[in-house]
């Protein structure tokens, strides 16, 4: 066995350090040793297992360098992870506070990202053979059959020992409060600086925002819209209703004959600067398909006093 076929029995490139090594060979013997695996290849490839990394440690693969004279240690690399958050449209007018945790993860080197040793090995189920032979009655070997866990091709590649099989390696994980400004809007990023004194991780925040179920913001000027139903007869009768706003419901006086309102200062500021845009509030009037009794001599009266008024 060279030290090449070595590493790659191990699930390692060529090259790996000896403590590569070790790990990737504490993860195999805990899969393969024939106390914990029943297989019937188990022995044979805990064999190989064992001679691999005899043969790295053999060859001095992985040695340390000598120990250079002292100096100052190098500043820690920063992460930046890229992080997506969804707020509600109340939320990126306002402004919010978030916990966000998740972890920096990169390619797998050993195994380029593929999530399997560098080269192929042999299927320890058919010790390379692709075919399985069972005895007959009579002492005989049956005809053989494609072995099921190679496909019949003799060889398998096993999942990467430094990875798992998962083909990422993750580096640092990270949890931290972040407090997004108002007016935060959808498609913004926003960059978050690694933190003096704690893991070396900035965050590149991309912001989504929420459709609102009553308001919709105009990205161009920063304008709040809405459009608002309101009982019919109480907007003939000038009432006050309550409309929504970002800063929670707004009373708003209706006025008879009158359809378009304009609420200063409640929309987002412009891209450019400056104090917030307005609201436009348009009211939509409601009036019952079908009037009660009541309601139909209420109007029968209302006319009665509206002709008469005519006829003076």
């Amino acid at each position: 066995m060279t030290v090449d076929d070595a590493y790659a029995e191990l699930g390692l490139a060529p090259g790996a350090t000896l403590a590569q090594a070790k790990a990737a060979w504490r993860s195999l013997v805990s899969r393969w040793h024939p106390d914990r695996n029943g297989h019937a290849g188990a022995s044979a490839r805990m064999q190989r297992i064992n001679r691999a990394l005899e043969q790295i440690r053999a060859a001095g693969e992985g040695k340390a360098a000598p120990h250079p004279a002292r100096k100052d240690p190098a500043p820690a690399a920063v992460h930046t992870a890229q992080h997506r958050i969804t707020l509600t449209l109340e939320e990126a007018a306002t402004g919010c506070i978030k916990q966000l945790h998740g972890s920096i993860v990169e390619t797998c080197v050993p195994c380029g990202g593929s999530g399997h040793a560098v080269a192929p090995q042999d299927c320890p189920t058919c010790a390379g053979k692709g075919q399985l032979h069972e005895r007959s009655w009579f002492g005989w070997y049956a005809i053989g059959k494609p072995c099921t866990d190679c496909n019949g091709t003799g060889t398998v590649r096993p999942a990467c020992a430094a990875c798992d099989g998962r083909g990422k390696t993750e580096l640092t994980r990270y949890r931290m409060s972040v407090r997004l400004p108002a007016f935060t809007r959808d498609g913004d990023t926003l960059h978050v600086p690694a933190a003096r004194g704690r893991a070396a991780v900035a965050l590149d925040i991309h912001i989504a925002v929420q459709p609102h179920a009553s308001l919709a913001l105009d990205p161009t000027d920063g304008s709040v819209r809405c459009e608002w139903p309101v009982d019919g007869f109480g907007w003939i009768a000038n009432h006050t209703v309550d409309v929504p706003t970002l800063r929670g419901p707004q009373p708003l006086q209706l006025q008879r004959g009158q359809v378009l309102y304009r609420l200063a200062g409640l929309g987002f500021p412009p891209r450019s600067g400056g104090r917030p845009a307005e609201q436009i509030v348009i009211v939509v009037p409601k009036f019952p398909e079908q009037l009660s009794r009541k309601q139909e001599r209420l109007l029968a009266q209302l006319a009665q006093t509206t002709a008469a008024a005519g006829d003076k």
